[in-house]
């Protein structure tokens, strides 16, 4: 069974091989910059097989998300949890500019993060955004997010290997119910 989470101008699906193309191009991007890239496309494989790998290990991760109306995978979102994060992590790259300033992206964080809070059973996430990153900052804001200055951070502390200092966004946490908490 696949697992997907439709909105009403994307569909969100875990990665499939068909999605390797489009991936390899944006990771070694300079619109990978805030996630450690431009990425050879050696390191660019293993980063992908990180992100399908994730979903066999971990039995959720980072779900590719495809516009509707093209078919094309646009960006990536969903609950992170790789070995050495110290909390459960809500994820989204938008891969391509003409993605960008659509709303793609925080529809997805949304619905993604419904999924992780109903599905999954998680009270809380949080978000690592890299300090400079200010469109995943304002995205966090417009989701109801505050900068956590007390929760750990990623093994290597402030600033981790494949990223520069960042701050830990918190997300509203899930009710009893397990219904997210109020976004903007």
């Amino acid at each position: 069974m696949t697992i997907t989470i439709e909105t009403p101008r994307l569909m969100l699906r875990p990665p499939e091989l068909g999605d390797w193309e489009v991936i390899a191009a944006f990771l070694g991007s300079d619109r990978a910059g805030f996630i450690g890239g431009p990425y050879t496309r050696a390191k660019a494989w293993r980063g992908f097989g990180h992100m399908v790998g994730h979903w066999t290990l971990r039995g959720f991760g980072l779900f590719v998300g495809l516009e509707k109306d093209s078919g094309a995978p646009v960006l990536s979102a969903g609950p992170w949890f790789p070995e050495g994060w110290p909390e459960h992590e809500l994820a989204w790259s938008v891969w391509d500019a003409s993605a960008e300033g659509k709303g793609l992206a925080a529809e997805a964080a949304i619905a993604t993060r419904d999924w992780a809070y109903t599905e999954l059973g998680l009270g809380t996430l949080v978000s690592y955004i890299d300090a400079d990153n200010t469109r995943s900052a304002a995205l966090a804001k417009r989701l109801g997010c505050v900068i956590d200055p007390n929760a750990p951070l990623i093994d290597g502390g402030e600033e981790d290997a494949h990223q520069g200092a960042y701050h830990v966004w918190r997300h509203p946490a899930a009710d009893a119910d397990g219904n997210p908490g109020a976004y903007a």
